[in-house]
């Protein structure tokens, strides 16, 4: 460790599917978040952190902020707002190809104005010059303070370096939080129940992903460096299930063979994944089953 050692929060926040997980992942240089193109992937706030010989940055990664419809969607901006508190500088990351709407204006109200703003236009490889000039000046007049418009792609890798340099210099001196070997506040078990989350969100239809819950009911390490996990998928709807299932099961199981990939790619062993769904109504509304599922929602 140097002797001006830099170590600091950085809070990316922002709408729904914007790319926020996806860029966390790309400037750690690994998958510690749960990726997938629809909104509301991620249902809790998590570290991705990054360290290097002479700065740690821990990038807390946020449920996207949006208008919620049930006690689900209080938890998710509940833990969106508290990703301000103590955190060094904020990253408000934007999908460049759309415009900014009502909901960023009210982000932009209620963002503390004592902490360093960046903003990042995430998706520029989906836009020409001229488009994405118009998106910068859009966004400018949208935040009325000073801060740094960054062009970024999480999924190209275009303007992660720029990125990394301006954040570093929001960083205090100090020693870091974390071990350096360490690249999230997760264990395995909380990442792989994420993960077939993800895998079902890639596969299922629209009318299923936002009413899914993962519960871990096992996760053994076995003698030979294996691991078995068995897990239920929760969902809303008698209907639901069968979808989830599918046609003598097919669903299932490529949610499961996709799942079983992306933990075994994370862990770098090998896994055997049980999965089973149930029928849990209209658990989304539901503090008790909330609670259960480790969304602990504030009372105001």
């Amino acid at each position: 460790m140097t002797e001006n050692f830099q170590s600091g929060f950085v809070a990316i926040i922002g709408r729904p599917n914007v790319g926020k997980s996806t860029l966390v992942n790309a400037l750690i240089g690994q998958k510690v978040a749960a990726v997938s193109p629809r909104a509301q992937t991620t249902r809790r706030r998590q570290l991705g952190i990054l360290t290097t010989e002479t700065y740690q940055m821990v990038f807390v990664d946020t449920p996207g902020l949006h208008r919620a419809r049930h006690r689900l969607g209080d938890f998710l901006n509940q833990e969106a707002r508290e990703a301000f508190a103590d955190v060094d500088a904020i990253l408000w990351l934007f999908d460049a190809t759309t415009e900014p709407s009502e909901d960023d204006a009210e982000i932009a109200f209620m963002l503390p104005r004592r902490i360093p703003l960046t903003l990042g236009l995430n998706k520029i490889d989906l836009l020409t010059p001229e488009a994405l000039n118009a998106r910068r000046a859009a966004h400018q007049t949208l935040i009325k303070r000073e801060a740094r418009i960054m062009p970024l792609s999480a999924t190209r890798g275009d303007g992660l370096a720029d990125l990394t340099s301006l954040l570093v210099t929001f960083l205090p001196t100090r020693p870091p939080e974390f071990d350096g070997e360490q690249v999230t506040d997760l264990y395995e078990k909380e990442i792989a129940a994420d993960l077939i989350r993800e895998a079902a969100l890639h596969i299922l239809r629209d009318e299923v992903p936002h009413g899914i819950a993962i519960r871990m009911d096992e996760f053994t390490e076995r003698a030979n460096g294996a691991a078995y996990i068995a897990a239920t998928i929760f969902v809303e709807r008698e209907s639901q299930k069968g979808i989830v299932i599918g046609e003598g099961g097919n669903m299932l199981k490529q949610i499961g063979s996709a799942a079983r990939k992306e933990i075994e790619a994370m862990g770098g062993r090998k896994i055997f994944l049980e999965l089973r769904v149930k029928v849990l109504k209209d658990w989304r509304n539901d503090e008790e089953w909330l609670r259960r599922f480790g969304y602990k929602i504030k009372r105001k």
